[in-house]
């Protein structure tokens, strides 16, 4: 007498003699390597690279600014100066006198060997900074994830994405260390006792701008920089399972 007995998997079910240690390796299911869909880590990448980017363009135009300004620093109402008929600024392309009356006197730099290095330093610094800015902007275009440019390339998105931020974070530094540098400067001739009173300045408008815009530049280019999650190269990718061959009958005689 013959007795057939046949084993049927219903769909989702393993056989527990393949998932056996014995078992071979290509019986087996790989559901850890797979790499899941993560549009909530796109969505906060996108976020974040168009908030670092809005930061950094803010950063951009007010760098320009403190750069054209006049008022990098300006004369100090101390002593004698407290009456004065008349203030005095410096910035980096001019002085400039301005009256009680409202009339303000302008005089360019005429030599540039005239130019103190200390004035020199902060603008070609300055200038730096606003070409790396402008650079920037077009290269973080590119590889923001919002944009349609180098879409089907994903991978070198992001890393012209970095490239970016990184050019923000360098023109970010080059504008602190001028408007550092120019401020350390003007405080160390207002506490040197051998500069007279009148001859003493203080902290212009335009250092404030400046710093605030550098930094402005360095926290942008640090989100661009800055990645949630994978590549999306590797979404929905991995490695594919191996079906089960089916089970023969078994026969005992």
């Amino acid at each position: 007498m013959t007795f057939t007995s046949s084993t049927k998997l219903t769909e989702g079910e393993t056989n527990p003699e393949n998932d056996s240690p014995h078992s071979p390796p290509h019986h087996r299911w790989k559901h850890s390597q797979t790499c899941p869909n993560k549009p909530g880590a796109r969505m906060a990448n996108s976020g974040m690279q168009l908030l670092g980017f809005s930061l950094a363009f803010v950063g951009f135009i007010g760098s320009i600014a403190a750069t054209i300004m006049v008022q990098w620093k300006a004369s100090s109402y101390v002593g004698d100066n407290i009456i004065t008929a008349q203030a005095m600024y410096q910035g980096l392309w001019k002085n400039c006198v301005s009256q009680s009356t409202g009339q303000i006197q302008c005089k360019v730099f005429d030599s540039l060997l005239q130019i103190p290095g200390m004035v020199q330093g902060a603008r070609g610094l300055m200038v730096t900074s606003i070409v790396l800015c402008f650079v920037s902007v077009l290269v973080a275009v590119v590889g923001m994830r919002c944009t349609t440019c180098l879409e089907d390339q994903p991978e070198q998105k992001d890393k012209v994405a970095l490239i970016g931020g990184i050019l923000f974070i360098l023109s970010g530094l080059c504008g602190l260390v001028a408007t550092i540098w120019y401020g350390h400067r003007i405080a160390k001739e207002f506490y040197d006792p051998f500069t007279p009173t009148n001859s003493k300045f203080e902290f212009g408008a335009a250092l404030f701008v400046g710093w605030a815009s550098s930094s402005l530049l360095v926290i942008g280019g640090s989100f661009l920089c800055c990645k949630c999650g994978g590549s999306d190269s590797g979404r929905g990718k991995g490695y594919p399972s191996a079906a089960h061959p089916s089970q023969p009958g078994r026969d005992y005689v």
